[in-house]
């Protein structure tokens, strides 16, 4: 499996200045509509996918681990399709999920407030779950309030996640060369 990342910490690298890309373009350019946003998401999650698939057919080739890669990118494809051809409906479902999500921490955490006395920080906890409750409605009902925020959270994602990958493939890159023979 690490001869395969090895051979094609390239990909890799590509995997990664892909994500910097959409994350960059999503920090630079916040007014962009959520449509093309989705699109831009979708065009990197559908690129995504095909170097998973071809690293999938590359493990099954050397009869290594390969399908975990082909899972992988079959979601990718599915869940890019989906953006791609139906971005608004992708984009409200994803809101909609997060703020579903917020409102459920929120209650758990003032349920868990509940249960604990004060000397054991409950009033922590209430306040760990007031904003999660409040971002949960306000997206609920305003879905297209947090926006911005929303664009702000992906764009500096896909910029960690775009920096690890590319430091990622420049160390493979690096072993690769150390045991390519000169």
């Amino acid at each position: 499996m690490f001869e395969i990342l090895l051979r094609n910490w390239w990909a890799l690298a590509l995997r990664g200045v892909a994500a910097l890309i959409f994350g960059v373009l999503a920090l630079l350019w916040p007014s962009l509509t959520l449509t093309v946003l989705v699109r831009i998401f979708a065009a990197y999650t559908l690129v995504d996918g095909v170097f998973s698939v071809l690293a999938g057919l590359r493990a099954a080739q050397r009869h290594a681990r390969w399908w975990p890669f082909a899972v992988e990118g079959v979601l990718d494809l599915v869940a890019g399709a989906i953006a791609f051809l139906w971005p608004r409906i992708a984009l409200l479902t994803f809101i909609y999920i997060i703020a579903v999500w917020a409102i459920l921490s929120g209650v758990v955490l003032f349920a868990a407030a509940v249960r604990l006395r004060r000397a054991h920080g409950e009033g922590l906890l209430l306040v760990a779950g007031l904003p999660s409750l409040a971002w949960g409605i306000i997206f609920l009902f305003w879905p297209m309030a947090g926006v911005l925020a929303i664009t702000w959270r992906i764009g500096a994602y896909a910029i960690l996640f775009g920096a690890v990958m590319v430091m990622f493939a420049l160390r493979l890159r690096r072993r690769w060369r150390d045991m390519s023979p000169a």
